[in-house]
């Protein structure tokens, strides 16, 4: 009855001692109300907030998301709705911790409107975490790596497992009752401050898979004993025709060839993927693995897959000079860059050459040995490279914003680490040129027959950002004309356009980048801000990226029936795009993460050093500044030479009594120490450069 009244609204949102005196209870009996409605709250019936009324989700308006932690203890809820953020603080957090998935409501009489309670934890974030272990007198604490995460883990004496104090160690968390939550530890990683101790650290930490199963190796040794000579039923062959691999030196898996010829001004383009789908079939223990996954992630000094090797590096790897089975998007483009005619077809090749971007550019540029190396490949350079012009002014004319942003490349050979010049080649626009074009092709020849399908979207800035944006143009005195509500990609090429060769354009390339949406796939077709294309996925490298294989087996289905294929995958496309999503945030935070502890390593011994830098960071604690080999440090806000500061975030400055610094300005620096812990390398200003005194 009670349950029942609360539900119906009778009692809805009311302590237990309003309810008790509408019942006209005596003592015991209000006690005994007291209770039921705690039990009732611990069956996950009601809830109950901090005002201690209670009621379904639904009468408190609850919403669900996610909580994102803070190390001094306060969290977020960022809603699965998009709705704002709210600021949680520590009281009003009731033990949810970050990661965890919850219900909150906004506090109504809170001294913000952007604050919010925690009314219940629905599911944890960790299960497992990793950390530092400090050892006591009975049992000890592991100390997480991940800041958000604000509560040390309490180890038993009898689940601490031979881990030493200070080791770093992953636990597994049995218990979140009590004031913090317990735990186990199940693998010592190594001492604290070991180099690849921290990197299989921040492997666990981010809940990698290293090793297949076995029945997944098993699954794939098999498959690729297969003879693809033997399978060629209903494959155009194209056994015969010029095609080639293009790639770095230190490519690990080969998944993409092109072919090109030119006939009376028409192009013929084909872009040909490894048919990954033919092997890794839904649903099997390869597929479901590769589902987890997600992605390939790539770390300077090893490759964690989403395929086994036997396939990745084997069977579905177009190396030079054997069969492969492959699905070819067949292209015929006009001297605008308009694409007449596209189909995607089954097929087999057998690549003639595996060249790298720099030879290729060697051919191009005229380079006789490049030339008496690779003689038939004079013309198909030539003609490539014609197309890959047509086709960049083409992009341009729509208002394709092709950002200059440089990018670190970190290199790991025989114990050391390189941060070499990475030059941005003709021959590597030329490769990418090719596959974007594939890519839109495939994706509006799918819209057209109306299939279910996972697009690669990448919606226009927010409104908020573009104002930002928009400001921060006009204090750099860039011409801001800009309709925040309505930005268009031209809108941010022209910008670039305007400022090329100015001072200040490598700095609003990195600001542009700031104010854009973040790329994700999505079930629904949303078009592509930063391509400027109406219709776009990733189609061209299904052996490390899982849209790629599961867009493979719906073109398939598609080929043959598209009616089939909207009953097959309607409710497929909705799954893989949200995981797809998950695991390349996953990864790419996993590789920037990794990559900061490289760069930390490689500046170790650079300590004492002078350097000259860009102002890369602006914030209220300090600035980050950033070397000509990408290399980034932070200059803490104490360090530098004022007393007191004012930080303008608008404005991209932090403004002293003497002395002002702004995003983009070049100063001296130089690096005083490395904090493996943060993995972050710390500078030392000394002063700004003359064009910014």
């Amino acid at each position: 009855m009670l349950l029942a009244k609360i539900k119906d609204g009778s009692f809805a949102l009311l302590t237990d001692e309003q309810i008790s005196k509408k019942l006209k209870l005596g003592k015991r009996e209000s006690l005994a109300v007291k209770d039921m409605l705690r039990a009732l709250c611990r069956e996950g019936e009601l809830l109950t907030d901090s005002r201690m009324r209670f009621g379904t989700a639904e009468q408190f308006r609850a919403m669900r998301g996610t909580l994102s932690g803070n190390e001094r203890g306060f969290g977020f809820f960022v809603p699965e709705d998009g709705s704002p953020d709210l600021f949680v603080p520590h009281r009003f957090l009731h033990g949810a911790l970050h990661g965890d998935t919850v219900l909150a409501i906004p506090l109504s009489d809170a001294r913000s409107s952007d604050e919010g309670e925690v009314l219940a934890v629905l599911s944890r974030g960790y299960r497992e975490i990793v950390g530092t272990f400090r050892r006591e007198r009975k049992g000890g604490y592991l100390h997480p790596d991940e800041k958000k995460f604000s509560e040390d883990v309490y180890i038993p004496a009898a689940a601490v497992n031979g881990c030493g104090d200070g080791a770093k160690a992953v636990a597994r968390i049995t218990s979140y009752e009590g004031r913090s939550p317990s735990g186990e530890i199940v693998e010592v990683l190594g001492a604290g401050g070991d180099f690849f101790v921290e990197e299989l650290a921040l492997i666990r930490a981010h809940r990698l898979r290293e090793e297949f199963p076995d029945d997944v190796v098993a699954a794939a040794d098999k498959l690729a004993r297969r003879d693809p000579s033997s399978e060629l039923s209903g494959r155009l062959d194209l056994r015969d025709q010029l095609i080639v691999t293009v790639d770095g030196e230190d490519t690990r898996d080969i998944d993409d060839a092109v072919s090109i010829r030119e006939s009376q001004g028409k192009y013929f383009l084909g872009v040909h993927i490894a048919d990954v789908s033919h092997y890794v079939k839904a649903g099997s223990a390869i597929d479901r693995e590769a589902f987890t996954r997600g992605t390939s992630v790539y770390f300077p000094d090893r490759v964690l897959p989403m395929l086994p090797k036997a396939l990745s590096n084997g069977i579905c790897s177009l190396n030079e000079g054997v069969d492969r089975l492959t699905l070819s998007c067949l292209m015929t483009v006009d001297s605008r860059g308009k694409v007449l005619e596209k189909r995607v077809v089954p097929s087999v090749i057998r690549s003639r050459h595996r060249m790298t971007y720099t030879a290729v550019q060697a051919i191009y540029d005229g380079d006789e040995a490049a030339r008496r190396t690779y003689p038939d490949l004079i013309g198909f350079v030539d003609t490539a490279m014609s197309l890959t012009h047509i086709l960049k002014r083409a992009r341009d004319a729509r208002g394709g914003v092709a950002l200059d942003v440089k990018e670190a490349k970190i290199l790991y050979e025989n114990g050391k680490i390189f941060l070499p010049d990475y030059a941005r080649l003709l021959a590597h626009e030329m490769i990418e040129q090719f596959m974007v074009l594939a890519n839109e092709s495939v994706a509006s020849l799918m819209t057209e027959l109306e299939v279910p399908f996972v697009y690669r979207v990448h919606e226009p800035p927010a409104e908020e950002k573009a104002i930002s944006f928009r400001e921060f143009l006009k204090e750099v005195g860039a011409d801001a004309r800009l309709d925040p509500k309505h930005v268009s990609p031209s809108d941010y090429r022209d910008i670039l356009r305007k400022l090329e060769g100015s001072p200040v354009y490598s700095l609003v390339n990195r600001v542009m980048l700031r104010s854009m949406s973040k790329a994700v796939y999505s079930p629904d077709n949303k078009g592509h801000f930063g391509l400027a294309s109406e219709c776009y996925c990733h189609f061209t490298s299904p052996i490390r990226r899982y849209p790629d294989l599961c867009i493979h087996r719906i073109i398939k289905e598609a080929l043959l029936s598209p009616a089939r294929a909207c009953t097959k995958y309607k409710d497929t496309v909705k799954e893989a795009a949200a995981r797809s999503s998950l695991c390349e945030r996953n990864a790419t935070d996993a590789e920037r993460d990794v990559d900061a502890l490289y760069i930390v390593a490689y500046m170790q011994d650079k300590i004492g050093e002078l350097y000259e830098a860009v102002i890369s960071g602006v914030t209220s604690f300090g600035l980050f500044a950033e070397l000509p080999n990408t290399v980034e440090g932070f200059i803490p806000l104490e360090t530098l030479p004022d007393d007191s500061y004012e930080f303008a975030e608008e404005k991209f400055l932090l403004r002293g009594t003497k002395t002002s610094f702004r995003l983009g300005e070049s100063i001296r620096v130089r690096v005083v120490g490395v904090d493996w812990g943060a993995r972050r390398v710390h500078f030392g200003y000394l002063e700004k450069t003359e064009a910014n005194r």
